[in-house]
This record gives structure tokens, C-alpha cells and sequence, in this order.
């Protein structure tokens, strides 16, 4: 049954609203919580058993090879018929619900849950360099749209429990619920306000919760013995930062030419398109089989200095390849793991290389793998905060965050320099000119709520609301100043730090966003990258 609460009546109850959104965060972080642990066990599994075949392939006659390699053409083909079962499904997930919370595309949330789930094993635990946490974040994210959409919610609701879903969904993959909670606000929904903040948080401790209780208390990532570097090495956190952003750059770039490539080829059916990544993984798995699925043994490994410098060079060079291969058939699966491995064998490569010349102690060698993540990250993503928040939560200390801060965010300055965007929004981007999915414009005309944050020195600061010329379709119908509500008036000033909450037509969202944002003072670029209003 529906509820026959209207937006404006939400606002006007806005404590019970955030009352309610709280709880429904923790109904989400429960079940994102649990379809995810049986996700990742599934994947546990399959990677186990992964390395037993290909131990078994190489002890055994050629006949046995063929065999995989008719059971690989099969899988590809189930992968072909699931993505085209559903397109939202492709790749990582994380552009698909970044376009979903901006309102830019639809995703039908039991579609997206079922094939993602289903070609996510398939694909990932097939052997592909993909991870599971981009896939995890979508599941999430379709768990909590599912949840507004069975318990009748409000447009303005959805938008919130995807975000929070996401965030769930993060922290059961990672066992780190803070970055689950900031990735989702810092990348996806751009917006720290209260009620999305409360909904998130609630979310992913619940699912974090459910996550600990099977898989134990530790991150994925175990770096709690990692001492503190001495401030006389923080010269070299500048060059680590300089290399890992001049790293990301390529990165961002090979992938979208992957994309490119597969997508402009005649030579291989699409059907069969999936097939090709799918039989490259048989030569790594004889080969360098820790280089196959999302590689979280390469992690330990470099940990543990189980490899030489060369040997990293090595696994460098085909993690990377194999990832840009398996990536660009559109195969569901994601980038967030497989890039945190690459930034990792990076900082291997560094570290080996500068304690080789002496420059530093080899006690502090892992310091430099773990910041060379973070800042990797960073340079791939351009969210810094959750690549410190992170890693903070992998080492279980705030003492690194200094190092951290300078490393990432030389990172962030040297891809900011290079012009290069975000990797989710350029995915996003390509998606939208693509026009695969259905726009949020087909949507019918329902009404909802938009909350832009106004900004010191912008248009609106000191006026009176009477004195703005105000966009069409909309209707400013509430201000939150601290934990104060004011019912606006035309007589009535905005205030910078002030909250104004805007009631619009859902078909008119998208558009009066930017407009919007401009008007507050937030610096914009593309108004498909940087939404800093939202739904409250």
C-alpha cells in the first residue's frame, strides 16, 4: 500500500522523516548486508577452486584445457544473454547508480539485483580481472530502491535509500563501514546533509554488522602492524604521488580506449565479445594465476614480500592488461579492487626500488604500498577523502593520515593538472551519449524535493527571496539554518551555511540542478559530474 503523504507534508515533518529514514537504513544495511556475504562467500569459493583447476589443467593432458575452454564459451554466451537481459548490469555498477541517484537513468532494482548477482559470479569467479565490490555497491544500491519501491516510499526517499544501499554495500565488501558512508555521499550523491548522512551511516554499520559476524572483525586488508614513517621520508611521498598520478591518468585513459576498441571491432560477433577476456585468463592462470579474479592474495602477497622486484614488475604489467581486457567487454564486474591492487603492486615496485638504493629503511617498505593505493585512487577516482578514510580503516590508525593527505592529494593535483576526469563520470558520460538506458526525463511528471547548500560569496547570499530571479518550475518551500527551519518569506535573507529546500516537477530535476548549483556558488564544470544538490 502507498502512502498518501505528499513532499511538501515530508518537509513540514522533517524529524519524523529523518526518524524513518533512519530505519529504513538499517532494513537496507540487513539485507544488502546478507545478499552480499553470500556473495562474496560464493566468490571465496570460486577462487579456491579457481586455483585447484588450474593446478589440475597443468598436471593433465590438453583434452582437459578444451574442456575449459567449451565451458568458458558457455559462460560467455550466459553473460552475452544476462547483460542483454539487463544493460544496467555492465561493468562496475558504480556509474549506473551515480546515474540513478542524479536522475539520469532508470534501473529497474529486481532486474539489477538478479543480474548482477548471477553475472557477477559468473563473470568474476570465471577468473576474470574484475572485483566485487563495484558489484556490490550496485547490489546495494538495487536493495535499497527495492525497499522504498515495496514499502510504497516517495520519490525523495528512493534517491536517499540508493545511496544508503550503496554505502551498505561497500561496507559488507570491505569490512569498512566509514568508507562505505563516504564514498556513497562523496562520489555518488555529492551531499552531506543530515538525513542522508543518518540513512547511509545506519546502513552500512548494519550491513558492516552482518559482514564481521560471518568473515571476522578484520578489513579485507589487514595493515594494523604498519609503523608510522618518519617525517625525513616525506620527500618521497611527493615523487610516489607524482608517479601514481601520472599512473591514474593512463589508467583512466586505457580503459575508456578499451571500451572504444571492443565496441568499434567487426571482426567477433558480440555475442562472442566476452569470450575473448574469458580465454586470455587461461595463460595467466597457468602462469600468474594471483593475477585472476578481483586479487586480494596479491595484496598479502606484497604484504609479505613474497615477491622480488621483477617479479612485481611482472604482475604490474598483466594485472594491468588483463584488467583493461576484461573490463572493456562490457563483462559485469568492477575496477574498485583491481585498481587498489594495481596502486598496490605500484607501491611495491617503489618501495623495492628505493630501499634497493638505500633511501630508506625496509621496515617502512609496506608504508609505501599502502599510501600508493590511496593515492592511485585517488587519481582514478577523485575522491580523496574516502582513499584516506579507507586506508585508515585498513590500518586501524589515524597516525598515517598525514602521509596520506600529502600522498593523495599530489595525486589528486598532478590528474587535476592533466585535465583528467573522474573515471565514474567519464563511464557515466559515455553511458548517457550511448543512450542505452532510459532517461529519468521519460519519467511522469511526480514531484520531489531538491536541497541545495548555499556557499560564502555566491548570488544568493544577502539577498532577500524576493530579490532572486528564481528558475521556472520550482518553489522554494523551506530553509534550514542549523536546526532551525524557517518557512520563507519574501522579506526573508539567505545566509551562506543556509539549506534550501526546492519543490520541482521529477522531469525538471535533472535540468534545474545546475542552475541551481550555480546560483549557491558551487564551482561547476559538467553538470553531470559535479551535483552538489540533491534530494534531501
Amino acid at each position: 500500500m502507498f502512502r498518501k503523504h505528499s513532499v511538501v507534508e515530508e518537509i513540514i515533518h522533517k524529524r519524523s522523516f529523518r526518524v524513518r529514514l533512519f530505519f529504513e537504513g538499517i532494513l537496507t544495511g540487513l539485507a544488502a548486508g546478507m545478499i552480499i556475504v553470500l556473495f562474496r562467500y560464493i566468490l571465496q569459493e570460486s577462487s579456491i577452486w579457481l586455483a585447484y583447476l588450474y593446478s589440475f589443467l597443468g598436471t593433465h593432458t590438453f583434452w582437459w584445457t578444451l574442456l575449459w575452454i567449451m565451458v568458458l564459451t558457455g559462460i560467455a554466451l550466459i553473460l552475452y544473454k544476462i547483460v542483454q537481459f539487463e544493460p544496467m548490469i555492465s561493468g562496475s555498477g558504480i556509474p549506473q547508480v551515480k546515474g540513478a541517484v542524479l536522475r539520469q537513468l532508470d534501473m529497474n532494482w529486481f532486474k539489477v539485483l538478479v543480474g548482477k548477482f548471477v553475472g557477477g559470479i559468473l563473470a568474476i569467479g570465471a577468473g576474470m580481472s574484475l572485483g566485487r565490490e563495484g558489484p556490490s555497491i550496485q547490489l546495494g544500491a538495487a536493495v535499497g530502491q527495492g525497499m522504498n519501491r515495496l514499502f510504497g516510499g516517495l520519490r525523495v526517499e528512493e534517491r536517499i535509500l540508493i545511496t544508503s544501499g550503496a554505502s551498505a554495500g561497500l561496507a559488507a565488501a570491505f569490512n569498512a563501514p566509514l568508507a562505505g558512508v563516504i564514498f556513497s555521499l562523496e562520489e555518488l550523491h555529492k551531499n552531506f546533509s543530515p538525513p542522508i548522512l543518518l540513512s547511509a551511516m545506519a546502513a552500512s554499520l548494519t550491513a558492516d554488522y552482518v559482514s564481521r559476524n560471518y568473515f571476522g572483525i578484520r578489513p579485507i586488508f589487514d595493515f594494523h602492524t604498519l609503523p608510522v614513517l618518519p617525517m625525513k621520508y616525506f620527500a618521497l611521498l611527493l615523487l610516489l604521488g607524482l608517479i601514481t598520478g601520472l599512473f591514474g591518468v593512463f589508467y583512466n585513459w586505457s580503459l575508456i580506449k578499451s571500451l572504444q576498441i571492443y565496441e568499434q571491432q567487426k571482426l567477433i560477433p558480440k555475442r562472442f565479445v566476452m569470450l575473448v577476456p574469458l580465454l586470455l585468463t587461461i595463460p595467466v592462470g597457468f602462469w600468474m594465476p594471483q593475477a585472476l579474479g578481483g586479487g586480494h592474495e596479491l595484496i598479502a602477497g606484497i604484504q609479505y614480500n613474497h615477491y622480488a622486484l621483477m617479479i612485481l614488475i611482472m604482475l604490474l604489467i598483466v594485472k594491468f592488461g588483463i584488467t583493461m581486457a576484461c573490463y572493456g567487454s562490457g563483462a559485469p564486474g568492477g575496477i574498485f579492487l583491481p585498481l587498489l591492487v594495481i596502486g598496490a603492486l605500484a607501491g611495491g615496485v617503489f618501495s623495492q626500488t628505493i630501499i634497493n638504493f638505500g633511501y630508506i629503511d625496509p621496515d617502512f617498505g609496506n608504508n609505501f604500498v599502502v599510501f600508493a593505493m590511496a593515492a592511485y585512487f585517488t587519481a582514478i577516482v577523485k575522491a580523496p577523502i574516502t582513499g584516506c578514510i579507507l586506508v585508515t580503516e585498513m590500518t586501524g590508525s589515524f597516525e598515517h593520515l598525514p602521509a596520506l593527505i600529502t600522498v593523495s592529494m599530489t595525486a589528486y593535483i598532478v590528474a587535476d593538472l592533466l585535465k583528467s576526469k573522474p573515471i565514474y563520470d567519464q563511464l557515466l558520460d559515455r553511458a548517457l551519449a550511448r543512450g542505452k538506458h532510459e532517461s529519468r526525463d521519460a519519467n511522469s511528471g511526480a514531484n520531489t524535493v531538491l536541497e541545495a547548500v548555499v556557499c560564502m560569496g555566491s548570488q544568493l547570499e544577502g539577498k532577500m527571496i524576493r530579490d532572486i530571479t528564481w528558475p521556472r518550475h520550482c518553489l522554494l518551500i523551506n530553509i534550514k539554518r542549523g536546526e532551525e527551519q524557517i518557512i520563507p518569506r519574501g522579506d526573508t535573507k539567505i545566509a551562506a551555511g543556509d539549506y534550501l529546500n526546492i519543490l520541482t516537477n521529477e522531469k525538471q530535476a535533472g535540468r534545474l540542478k545546475p542552475t541551481l548549483l550555480q546560483m549557491a556558488g558551487h564551482k561547476q564544470t559538467d553538470p553531470a559530474n559535479h551535483q552538489q544538490s540533491s534530494d534531501i
